[in-house]
């Protein structure tokens, strides 16, 4: 099958000519409870109580995964505090420095657990995609189970220009991976695993492709693919491996898919080797405006600053500071941001590092947009639609399947800030929906009460005509 989108010049090098880099821990440690989910996890710890490494502080609910304490020390506070996806309410730690551990490092049997045990397992470490979305991912495996998909996908096609973080985890780590592959293989209940790598990354694809050969285990395979963005994505993804499309509203599963980043499957090793729960991620930290860039494992929690000067510090050059990458990353403030699940790159930009875009301009009509749009959708056609706020049009051209991923920004040569704009349409359509929910709940309660007011009504009618009709004696029963 044809397959869409952009070909970028990669900004890699420089991270990946040194291994990868540990950060210590911080003196304060900031987890957020929101790891990049959307969807905050529940507290189970209270300002002044002591945790030890591993403590589980934050219980999982709905899309957000349990979060766990990478140090021991004290509970400070509770409270919103500045992260990647704007305040959001965090445990903030203060690190004794003694490291005193919940419990001693074994390895888990998982060979001897069935799927279900394995999943519960996997749920209880806080095991969360590492590739952004930070979705849980026993939730992932249970519903690929449920579904009986065959395919586990692990994901190392990074195709963000800034980021390399897998690549360096799979060129060093690549044994981990294939463990974790197996592991999850278990879990899911699926038959066989590839695992897919963009072209671009010679040494990452000759280091798993001989851990799978170690391995011996015929169900995983090395698939290679063109380095293209946005390939890493989900969608796009299991199209270029499967044929298969997955619906816009659906899940891969539904395809008989389940879809893992390769830091994910690393992180599944490091729990049934140590039992370890997910307290720490590698990350790349990247672009003009630092010294060094460097692909480094920090804790969750860690300051960006304390990233930064891990790598040499800053240069004078930063114009931005970006969590993720440079077309879907999103912009953060100060160096207080703290490390979560879901970030996987620190963009450190100066102005020539992003692409200069100008002020916007009329649409030409040339197309280009819709000829490098990986979900097949014609961008400037819902322009047009979100410009007048036209939801049927909106929903006739797509807009649900729009993927955000800011191919149609970058080749617009009109520089036109189409993402934006076709996310911010998204919000009012989100909103829309919100408030016509809204309404017709409040119909619906109105018309209840309505009802009962009548029933109301007529029982006591019906009740004051049967003590009339005893009072005059007409009742049948009272002769």
């Amino acid at each position: 099958m044809k397959l869409r989108g952009l070909r970028l010049d990669s900004h890699t090098s420089r991270p990946l000519e040194r291994p990868i880099r540990v950060v210590p821990p911080p003196a304060t440690l900031v987890l957020a409870l929101d790891q990049g989910s959307g969807a905050d996890a529940l507290p189970m710890v209270r300002p002044g109580e002591a945790v030890r490494v591993g403590s589980a502080v934050a219980a999982a609910s709905g899309a957000a995964a349990a979060v766990h304490s990478p140090v021991s020390g004290i509970v400070r506070e509770i409270a919103a505090r500045p992260t990647s996806r704007g305040a959001s309410r965090c445990i903030v730690i203060d690190n004794d420095g003694r490291d005193d551990p919940m419990a001693t490092a074994a390895p888990i049997d998982w060979r001897a657990m069935d799927g279900s045990a394995l999943i519960e397992c996997i749920a209880a470490a806080g095991t969360a995609g590492l590739g952004g979305a930070a979705f849980p991912t026993a939730t992932k495996l249970a519903l690929a189970r449920a579904a009986g998909a065959e395919l586990l996908l692990l994901n190392g096609a990074e195709c963000e220009p800034w980021i390399c973080c897998d690549a360096a985890l799979m060129r060093e780590r690549a044994a981990d991976v294939v463990l974790g592959a197996q592991v999850m293989l278990a879990a899911a209940g699926a038959q066989r695993c590839v695992v897919a790598i963009e072209d671009d990354k010679p040494e990452a694809i000759a280091a798993v492709e001989a851990a799978v050969r170690a391995a011996t285990d015929a169900r995983i395979e090395v698939r290679v693919l063109p380095a293209l963005f946005p390939l890493g994505a989900e969608g796009p993804l299991v199209a270029a491996v499967t044929g298969r499309e997955v619906p816009h509203d659906g899940w891969p599963p539904q395809v008989g898919v389940v879809c893992q980043n390769v830091g994910t499957a690393a992180a599944v090793a490091r729990l049934v080797q140590d039992d370890r729960p997910v307290m720490s991620r590698v990350l790349t930290v990247t672009g003009s405006g630092v010294q060094q860039p460097a692909n480094v494992e920090a804790c969750i929690g860690t300051p960006v600053g304390q990233l930064v000067a891990a790598c040499g510090g800053y240069t004078g050059e930063c114009a931005r500071r970006i969590a993720g990458g440079s077309l879907t990353g999103r912009s953060i403030e100060g160096d207080d941001v703290p490390v979560t699940k879901g970030m996987n790159c620190v963009l450190l930009a100066s102005d020539a590092d992003l692409p200069s875009r100008g002020p916007a301009r009329p649409c030409i009509r040339c197309g280009d947009c819709a000829a490098v749009c990986p979900a097949g959708l014609l961008p400037q056609q819902l322009h047009v639609a979100a410009r007048s706020d036209d939801s049927a049009a909106l929903a006739r051209f797509g807009l649900s399947a729009c993927i955000e991923c800011g191919c149609c920004d970058y080749v617009c040569p009109s520089a036109i800030p189409l993402t934006a704009r076709f996310r911010a349409a998204r919000e009012r359509q989100h909103l829309a929906d919100l408030e016509r929910r809204r309404a017709i709940e409040a119909r619906a309660r109105y018309e209840r009460h309505q009802r009962r007011l009548a029933e109301q009504a007529e029982a006591e009618r019906q009740a004051f005509d049967t003590a009339r009709r005893r009072a005059r004696g007409a009742d049948p029963g009272d002769r």
